[in-house]
């Protein structure tokens, strides 16, 4: 499938950064985005501008095209790439469903926690009768940000990335589609390890919250690891990880620790999380956001803390340190993210036992319905 037609869903930093580099590797690329004015530029110059370091291609990229049509770019698309914040999944899902076709794979960049089930499960309830592959990215495979409204750059493209597909006997199709483009993609296992080894639901909420009168009296203007995450902080941050380990070995899964995956990640290295993370020399100057509206709780809270969290409570795991952390955002926010996030009864699992959750995501076989 190495002709394959690749459309790029979403046009913010990754989504620029994505489209251009498969365009100048050869690649027949198109770029939607529900918003005409959002790609006015892109759409006028028939491209994007990549900077990109060095034994990365870059220049400028011309794409096949740009549109804020989903109709008529699902109908040209073989591989679907949403590079989009993990909330749009849900409604995009419902908007795709009655015009996917069948053969086609639509992956999620990354799923956050188990984006792919919530994905699924709308195009079920949408009545959509094409045989599509759903699968999601353990993380997103580039360092990338947004130069300018035709412009983007990649600092960095990641050597290994965890993709699977719901269920995981898909996984192999989907890696050989998407091989000659992305060789750094490999087997995840399933979207249960895929969505519970998700570290960004430890680090960005718990830092966030628990620094936001720092957040709002500077803007932002302070180091978010080396300043942010404290000794106290890292304890609230390392319970927070015991719980979705415990939940992940509920589930028969063991999951990747926080200073697991720094060691694996960055070979930063502690006695504990907090000399783990400041042993991060990446993280030296990474600025806190300027403001509490930001995807470190808008989409960390409901789209992976809240999953974690229902499913401890489901099969009888101790979150409180999660249920805490749900709580406080939801009251900042002034919204509650239990009803907006991703449970279980959400994804259409919530009356699966264990070992039927197991089969369904390895084989798609769902045995009972609640």
């Amino acid at each position: 499938m190495s002709d394959a037609r690749y459309l790029i869903v979403g046009a913010g930093h990754g989504g620029k950064a994505m489209a251009a580099h498969l365009a100048l590797m050869g690649f027949d690329v198109m770029l939607y985005n529900r918003t005409p004015e959002h790609v006015a530029a892109i759409k006028s110059r028939g491209g994007i501008d990549l900077l990109a370091p060095e034994g990365v291609v870059s220049g400028f990229a011309r794409l096949h095209g740009v549109t804020s049509d989903l109709r008529e770019a699902l109908a040209w698309a073989d591989i679907i790439m949403m590079v989009v914040p993990s909330f749009a999944h849900r409604p995009l899902a419902t908007q795709m469903a009655l015009h996917l076709r069948d053969g086609q794979i639509v992956i999620l960049h990354p799923g956050r926690t188990f984006g792919a089930l919530e994905f699924r499960h709308v195009l079920q309830q949408e009545g959509c009768q094409a045989q599509v592959v759903v699968a999601e990215a353990q993380t997103f495979i580039y360092a990338s940000r947004s130069e300018g409204p035709a412009q983007a750059r990649i600092f960095r493209i990641k050597e290994a990335v965890p993709l699977a597909a719901l269920p995981a006997v898909d996984t192999s199709r989907v890696l050989e589609a998407i091989r000659p483009a992305f060789p750094q993609f490999i087997d995840g296992v399933n979207v249960l390890h895929t969505g519970l080894d998700n570290i960004g639901a430890i680090f960005h909420p718990a830092i966030s919250l628990l620094n936001a009168g720092w957040i709002e009296a500077t803007g932002g203007n302070f180091r978010f690891y080396h300043e942010g995450v404290t000794p106290t902080v890292a304890r609230i941050m390392e319970a927070l990880d015991r719980e979705r380990v415990t939940v992940a070995a509920a589930l028969g899964i063991r999951a990747v620790t926080a200073r697991e995956w720094l060691q694996i990640a960055y070979n930063a290295r502690g006695d504990n999380l907090y000399e783990a993370i400041h042993n991060q020399v990446g993280y030296q100057n990474i600025k806190a956001p300027g403001t509490l509206q930001h995807r470190y709780l808008l989409e960390d809270v409901p789209m992976s803390l809240v999953p974690i969290a229902n499913l401890g409570q489901r099969y009888g795991v101790s979150v409180r340190a999660m249920e805490s952390l749900i709580r406080l955002a939801s009251i900042a926010h002034g919204t509650d993210y239990w009803r907006r996030g991703r449970t279980l009864a959400r994804l259409g699992i919530e009356h699966l036992s264990v070992a039927e959750i197991q089969r369904y995501v390895q084989e798609g076989v769902l045995e009972h319905w609640g």
